[in-house]
């Protein structure tokens, strides 16, 4: 089994390694996020659709652990860099720039940060050659609490955070040709959201198979709206419309920006760069990671600069500022201008692409929730799976339902702001963690050594960053913040305190029996490494099993 231990004949527990198949080629497509063909690496978990009756008291822990061939890895992480906030962060960026041309150097050095971030990273990944990215390498320098806040921070902000904004903008794209001349409603967008949200879990929840056949599809909605726009911005520059980009108009401020204005501005933009960290979730499955790691960002990284570029510079050659910052739906707004008779090709593409990334969003939180709860550092009922369908199902409703409130809550950019600076606050830390394991541990063996000025200039754009995001937006950065610490009493009460009560311990025990009994889920077999088990953890968890068969 990936990742797990499947007990051989003689009763020992065996270990099996993580199978190295993810070449240069697959690396560069997990960091970008194309997912064409992930069909493919469905039709592989299908097998084990059906893999235990209701009688079972264990199921394959192979159900959720897939190895990743080649290409297949790439589009299986569809939405990683390439997703849906390039259809969200122009408008956010231009607003908090005050011209044109300040906007897309921001594009740029925001591919620049993402490089650095990326190298370092890189380092940590063949040091600590484990997956799980950011968890494990938290959890590894700085101990438990900081690797359960990073988690709770994930679980609780991020992923939700993301999803949340991410139905959103599917909601606006689909209503916007309903509602052509205005804003459409705050009630109709929720609602639309939510159910998007809802059918989606349904789906995650009823088979893997499909989650992934909707992957398939619906990311080819990205690609093919980011290649019209590009296209069509080309032309454009060929035909001699890009006023808006000479210099002399580039340049042309229509407010003053301050050093407050352009770190959100480098928020909202990291957004469309986030998850150009993913390939460390999949260290251990590399070939030869010392190569492809680095291989991998520096073809990836400049692509994405260049796509998002680009993209942007299209939309100022149909668009002047004004227009745009006007604009609820930009790329409808584009199609519109440009495309004539089938400006509802726009729409339609965004949708596809938007609702593509809420599946790949759930899918992949609801693993991190699952890996945290094997872990130890989430309720056991998170660990477990759907004796039919193998799918985390616990998971994946703690998911919808953080997101569900979360949607409730804020408007899409300022949900950016928030989720940004979260994601900002734990990839500084982990990056800190490069430089204390540097001095904690220095002849340990590291095949990929950054030049130290690498992680010091992250660093330090990271403060620059924080530091005037929370001076802009007090409020939003700490509320965030304020979560992010609700996680050290949970995690002395929760994770630390190990010798509880017998009467909290039966509490526990019933709120499990209850979840498996309406869940329908059991443990995966080598979830719970049983040799490692205290007898009173071993009772309770054959006692939950016991009760999911009833």
């Amino acid at each position: 089994m990936a990742g797990g231990e499947q007990r051989g004949a003689s009763g020992g527990p065996e270990r099996v390694a993580l199978k190295k198949e993810i070449g240069l080629v697959s690396a560069c497509a997990i960091i970008i996020g194309g997912s064409l063909g992930f069909q493919k690496a469905a039709e592989h978990h299908s097998t084990h659709d059906s893999c235990a009756g209701v009688g079972s008291t264990a199921i394959s822990s192979d159900a959720l652990s897939r190895f990743l061939h080649l290409l297949i890895a790439g589009r299986a992480a569809a939405g990683n860099i390439i997703g849906s906030g390039i259809f969200i962060s122009p408008k956010g960026v231009l607003e908090h720039t005050g011209s044109v041309g300040l906007a897309l150097i921001i594009w740029v050095l925001g591919g620049g940060v993402a490089a650095l971030g990326s190298l370092c990273y890189a380092e940590l990944g063949v040091t600590i050659p484990k997956s799980g990215g950011d968890y494990s390498y938290v959890t590894e320098i700085f101990g438990g609490l900081a690797g359960f806040l990073l988690l709770w921070s994930a679980v609780l902000i991020m992923y939700p955070t993301s999803l949340a904004v991410i139905a959103l903008t599917f909601s606006n794209y689909v209503l916007q040709p309903v509602f052509p001349n205005c804003i459409p409603p705050y009630n109709a967008s929720r609602i639309l959201s939510m159910v998007c949200l809802l059918l989606l879990t349904w789906v995650n929840s009823s088979s893997v198979r499909w989650a992934t056949r909707i992957q398939d599809i619906f990311t080819a909605g990205k690609l093919l709206a980011l290649a019209l726009i590009i296209i069509v911005g080309f032309i454009q520059i060929f035909k001699g419309n890009y006023e808006e980009l000479t210099p002399s108009n580039a340049f042309n401020f229509w407010m003053t920006p301050s050093v407050g204005h352009l770190a959100l501005a480098f928020l909202q933009g990291s957004f469309a760069f986030s998850g150009w960290n993913f390939l460390n979730y999949v260290t251990e499955e590399l070939v030869d990671p010392r190569r492809n790691l680095p291989r991998a960002i520096f073809i990836s990284i400049p692509l994405v600069t260049f796509v998002y570029t680009f993209t942007n510079i299209a939309y100022f050659t149909a668009m002047s500022p004004q227009e745009l910052l006007s604009s609820n739906a930009v790329a409808v707004t584009f199609g519109e201008k440009l495309l004539g008779y089938f400006s509802w090709v726009m729409p339609v593409s965004v949708a596809l692409s938007t609702f593509g990334g809420i599946n790949g969003y759930l899918f992949t939180s609801s693993r991190l929730c699952f890996s945290g709860a094997r872990e130890g550092h989430l309720p056991s009922l998170l660990a477990m799976i759907h004796v039919k369908h193998c799918t985390p199902i616990p998971a994946l409703l703690v998911c919808c339902l953080a997101t569900l409130i979360i949607m409730l809550v804020g408007d899409t950019y300022t949900l950016i702001n928030y989720v940004s600076f979260i994601n900002y606050l734990c990839y500084g830390v982990t990056i800190i963690g490069l430089i204390v394991l540097r001095w904690k541990k220095p002849k340990i063996f590291r095949p990929i050594k950054v030049n130290l000025l690498v992680p010091i200039t992250y660093l330090a754009f990271w403060a620059f960053l924080l530091i005037f995001s929370l001076y802009s937006e007090p409020v939003v950065c700490g509320v965030g913040l304020i979560i992010i610490l609700t996680g050290v009493p949970v995690f002395f009460l929760g994770v630390y305190w190990r010798n509880k009560p017998k009467c909290v311990n039966r509490l526990i025990e019933s709120m499990t029996c209850w979840g498996q009994k309406l869940c329908f889920v059991v443990y995966p077999q080598g979830g719970v490494a049983e040799e490692e088990e205290a007898p009173s953890a071993r009772s309770r968890r054959l006692a939950s099993e016991t009760a999911a068969r009833k």
